[in-house]
């Protein structure tokens, strides 16, 4: 059985990602050619390294202290997917909560936890002021299915500093 909860600051360590397995073959990818998406051959395995995972806990660290929300689905004690939700309105009339990671466990894909977790993200963010949600989205086409399910559209706006981090990346809002 899964519970669902929200995470605090003194949780997040390394050792609470300790059986979340962040490893995804991805072969088919949406890409942007003369305005126009794309699915193109673009394989590549992600996996995550030590790095990887200390600059994420260092990151939702920081959400957390700057009023954020995290929200994570366990199984038992094991943790099997997370959400985080930045505080702080952007986009002007878009009025945009920025949502900066939806993962879960490859073990535990498809079994209702990512849809679980965006849900909670969106309430959070509209009981917080939000009209939309931004996301800068996984291009694998895996994950545009999934966020296309959620009600997700590309966004009216842009938020350049994810542009510029990862170009590759589809820029999309939800309304709430």
């Amino acid at each position: 059985m899964i519970q669902y909860r929200t995470l605090s600051e003194h949780e997040l360590c390394r050792g609470l990602f300790r059986d979340f397995i962040r490893h995804q073959v991805v072969t088919k990818c949406w890409r942007k050619e003369h305005n126009e998406w794309l699915i193109k051959d673009a394989p590549f395995i992600d996996n995550w390294t030590e790095s990887d995972y200390d600059f994420l806990v260092s990151c939702l660290k920081h959400t957390l202290s700057a009023g954020g929300f995290v929200y994570a689905a366990f199984c038992g004690n094991a943790l099997k997917g997370f959400v985080s939700v930045e505080s702080g309105l952007f986009g002007g009339a878009q009025k945009y909560l920025d949502l900066t990671s939806l993962h879960v466990s490859e073990d535990m894909r498809g079994s209702g936890i990512g849809t679980a977790l965006f849900c909670a993200a969106k309430d959070w963010a509209k009981k917080n002021g939000a009209e939309k949600l931004y996301i800068s989205a996984h291009s694998a086409v895996e994950t545009q299915v999934f966020y296309k399910k959620m009600g997700c559209v590309d966004a009216e706006s842009y938020q350049q500093k994810h542009v510029e981090a990862e170009p590759f990346d589809r820029q999309l809002e939800c309304r709430l």
